[in-house]
């Protein structure tokens, strides 16, 4: 039994919309070899109001099931947004970096930047997943045994395919390296570190999360960014750049802009609300 293990820990990774609002959200951490965690947003809006939720994204695929609609959501080199209205809940599982091609059956370089319905993905039977995952949440999204079975049933579905393989676990080790430690800001690092040289390592992050390990290192780095500009006391953004390992200021508002569509000081300014 997964038992009451719900958690709700500040996502960094999730900007809200422009007006600071988000959805109330569940979080549930998983058994880890290949999940990283599911969220669970609960929505109810007033009619005519819309809300564009935007997140920066991790280097790995999403499983979206919803009350209308099911995804494989492959990794996403940008921003990627979300549109609610109405009344509405859905489940999402963050993969693991290996599980993509896990569920994909192969190379997930094919699925950067695309979403597919999960009854595409070879290696899972979407169409059971989804009938079986709507039956738990039936009409009481709220209810927390729901919640409960609806993962329990995601996790299910996913422990068919086990055990990682050998290329599997070392793009996971690579990618947390990354996340983890804020003093990589070199390819090289991650190179020395595993003993793996550059073009190995390109194809290796290719195959797996269908990226590079130059965008690993960026992402974490805007990461770090969005959660050091939400802080309430304005954060020096000449400060922020040099701690990120940015050359100067311009560098690191032309790439947060690129990805968020904001300079960091308007980010910075966004309303934060908790409802």
């Amino acid at each position: 039994m997964l038992g009451d293990r719900r958690i709700d820990p500040t996502e960094r990774a999730h900007l809200r919309d422009a007006s600071g609002y988000t959805p109330p959200i569940h979080r549930f951490p998983p058994t880890p070899e290949l999940v990283r965690r599911y969220w669970m947003p609960i929505w109810s809006l007033p009619d005519g109001r819309r809300s564009e939720q935007r997140v920066l994204q991790y280097p790995v695929c999403l499983l979206v099931v919803s009350h209308e609609y099911d995804l494989l959501v492959g990794p996403s080199t940008g921003l990627s947004t979300q549109v609610l209205e109405g009344s509405g809940w859905g489940l999402g599982t963050m993969l693991q970096p290996a599980a993509g091609s896990l569920v994909w059956g192969g190379s997930v370089d094919g699925l950067t930047d695309r979403t597919v319905p999960l009854t595409e993905a070879p290696e899972l039977d979407g169409a059971a997943l989804v009938r079986d995952l709507r039956a738990a949440v039936a009409d009481d999204p709220e209810n927390s045994v729901a919640q409960q079975a609806a993962v329990a049933t995601v996790e299910a579905a996913l422990r068919r395919l086990l055990p990682v393989d050998a290329e599997g676990a070392l793009v996971n080790a690579v990618v947390e390296y990354v996340e983890g430690d804020s003093g990589v800001q070199r390819v090289g690092q991650v190179c020395e570190k595993f003993a793996i040289g550059e073009r190995s390592l390109q194809r290796l992050t290719a195959r797996r999360i269908g990226l590079t390990p130059k965008w690993l290192i960026q992402r974490r780095r805007l990461h770090e960014a969005a959660e050091r500009l939400t802080d309430p006391d304005r954060p020096d953004l000449a400060r922020v750049a040099a701690d990120l390992g940015y050359a100067d200021q311009a560098h690191f508002g032309r790439d947060f802009r690129t990805v968020t569509g904001l300079r960091p000081g308007e980010y910075a300014a966004e309303p934060r609300t908790d409802s």
